[in-house]
């Protein structure tokens, strides 16, 4: 229960900073961060699928309805949701797949880089692949892709860093 209840808050926490901080950021004129798909990166591999595809539904849907995206973040956080045991699968040793929390701790640093670099980019390019909904402009929607990307990563592996210290 204690373990819902942290998942719980730190989706609500994402959420809110992402709708109030993080979505008027525009580094550069082409960055922006999705912090609040980072809770659905680190649940516990043996979440029911179903399950976190709602949760990620219910948290992009949120930052929809406050940035005036409907269904943008609904469905690219679904989509990393319904990617996310693969991404997982190619970077998780063998032993270790079975029951755990991905996380710098339990992956190494290059492990969890390479999953959350990978879920990231799929997530971004849904975003504004979304949000253009044209290829018109291809190049500003790459660097668009990137940049926010690695934005992202940095700020995840921020978090990583400082909440598994020991």
């Amino acid at each position: 229960m204690e373990r819902i209840l942290t998942y719980a808050a730190w989706i609500l926490g994402l959420t809110l900073v992402q709708v109030l901080v993080l979505n008027n950021i525009f580094l550069f004129g082409v960055a922006t961060p999705f912090l609040y798909i980072y809770p659905i990166l680190i649940l516990n591999k043996h979440i029911n699928h179903n399950i976190l595809m709602l949760i990620a539904f219910a948290a992009g849907l949120l930052v929809d309805i406050f940035s005036n995206t409907p269904g943008v973040n609904a469905g690219a956080a679904v989509l990393i949701a319904y990617m996310r045991p693969g991404v997982l699968r190619m970077y998780a040793p063998r032993e270790e797949f079975d029951d755990f929390e991905p996380s710098i701790h339990v992956l190494g640093p290059m492990p969890f880089l390479r999953y959350a670099l990978t879920a990231l980019l799929i997530h971004h390019a849904a975003v504004f692949l979304l949000e253009a909904f044209s290829l018109a402009h291809i190049g500003y929607l790459s660097l668009r892709i990137v940049c926010s990307t690695l934005l992202t990563t940095m700020l995840v592996m921020a978090i990583e860093f400082i909440r598994n210290r020991h």
